[in-house]
Order: C-alpha cells, then sequence, then structure tokens
C-alpha cells in the first residue's frame, strides 16, 4: 500500500478521506495535555468544566485535534514528504468532546515545481475534521515539499533504509 504520494501523483482538486477515523477518549485528551504541560482545568477538570465552562464539560484540548487530524493525513499526503514547510491557518470551529469520533479530509488545493530543484514540488493541502454528527470541528492548511517519481528512485524508493534480511548461516 502507498503511503504518501509523488509530486506526480497529486491533482488539485482531489479529495482524500482519511480512513479510519479516531474517537477521543478522556485518557488521550488527559494524556496530550499532560505530555505537553497543558493543564488548564478546561481539558482536566470535570467539575471545574462542569460549573464554569459554557458546555458544562470537558473540552478536548486544540492541539490534540490538530495533532490527531494531521497524523491521519500523513498516509495520503506527506508520508514521502521531504519537508512540511507551512502551516498557513489554523481554524478551530466547534468544539470536540470526549467519547466525539473524529474524521478527516484532505483537499489538493496547489502544486507547484520547486523552484531552485527540479526533483521535488510543493503541494498545499487543506484539511478538515469533522465529527460523527458532521459537524466540522478544525480546518487547518499546509504546505508540504514532495519527491518527484525520478527523486524516489535516485535515493532508495519508497522504503529507502529498509534492510534486506540475512540469511543465517
Amino acid at each position: 500500500m502507498e503511503f504518501g504520494r509523488t509530486f506526480e501523483e497529486f491533482t488539485v482538486g482531489d479529495v482524500y478521506r482519511h480512513w479510519p477515523g479516531k474517537t477521543i477518549t478522556e485518557y488521550d485528551d488527559h494524556l496530550f495535555c499532560l505530555l505537553t504541560m497543558n493543564h488548564h482545568p478546561l481539558h482536566l477538570d470535570a467539575h471545574y468544566a462542569r460549573h464554569t465552562a459554557d458546555f458544562g464539560r470537558n473540552v478536548v484540548v486544540g492541539a490534540y485535534v490538530y495533532s490527531l487530524l494531521l497524523g491521519m493525513s500523513v498516509r495520503d499526503v506527506s508520508g514521502a514528504a521531504i519537508a512540511n514547510l507551512e502551516v498557513s491557518s489554523l481554524r478551530h470551529l466547534a468544539p470536540t468532546f470526549h467519547g466525539d469520533t473524529l474524521y478527516g479530509e484532505t483537499t489538493v488545493l496547489e502544486r507547484k515545481p520547486s523552484r531552485s530543484k527540479p526533483d521535488r514540488g510543493v503541494v498545499t493541502v487543506e484539511t478538515r475534521g469533522v465529527k460523527q454528527d458532521g459537524t466540522v470541528v478544525c480546518v487547518f492548511r499546509r504546505s508540504v515539499m514532495v519527491p518527484t517519481a525520478t527523486y524516489l528512485k535516485e535515493n532508495g524508493g519508497t522504503q529507502p533504509g529498509r534492510p534486506e534480511p540475512r540469511e543465517e548461516a
């Protein structure tokens, strides 16, 4: 199965529907908050959220929602990338809660060959995160430098650095 695409495989207007989705658990959210040192009680303290938050419950931290969608898109978009160049916009449009299932889809917005290196190009995409009820919760745009087929051929193929099994004597 493919893991990422070469520059030639991207077509403006294509939509990649990432699969599978991910149901976000309280554990996922809390672990991400603790790993990133985001200790805001809106994300970690159910009592606080119940009594002070507009929604009356914990909200999943937005950085996790973004990270999850970015990860979902790797297989289809940046699995073969040379570099992630830019996130030009990131918008959180609706809250995500523990127990929500998130699905992602990415649209190819632009592709242009590199001006300085003919063996690569830059692809700009927009990824949208949608909850199980169809609510769009997060949208971001990013640009990725991807190799051409020639680059892959000259640099080890689609799995560079993968060793061949040795036969034991």
